[in-house]
């Protein structure tokens, strides 16, 4: 089976803003739904390592979607990801998330 990895890194400079995010996100993993139901195959995020390779990334989610289809939905029509990104978008974060992913067999 294909599936997609989306990892999204975050620069939240300030730990308490980093633990309110990571709250949202914790709330989305169960309120992210399509059509009534669970869409995101899976779900983690937390904070990285300190250390000189991150770049200034103070945060990392992970997110499995069973298409690009479900993912798209993620980034434009899912209500728990809107308001992830209203409570990014208040004045917490350095610069825009950087958002890759990649098709994996499973």
């Amino acid at each position: 089976m294909t599936v997609i990895k989306r990892v999204t890194l975050f620069k939240i400079p300030d730990e308490s803003h980093q633990d309110v995010v990571l709250e949202q996100y914790k709330k989305m993993e169960h309120g992210a739904v399509k059509d009534g139901k669970p869409y995101i195959l899976s779900l983690s995020a937390g904070k990285t390592k300190d250390d000189q390779r991150r770049k200034g990334y103070t945060l990392c989610a992970l997110s499995t979607f069973a298409s690009v289809d479900d993912m798209k939905y993620y980034d434009t029509d899912c209500e728990a990801h809107k308001a992830l990104k209203a409570v990014v978008a208040t004045g917490r974060i350095e610069e825009m998330p950087l958002t890759v992913f990649m098709e994996v067999e499973e």
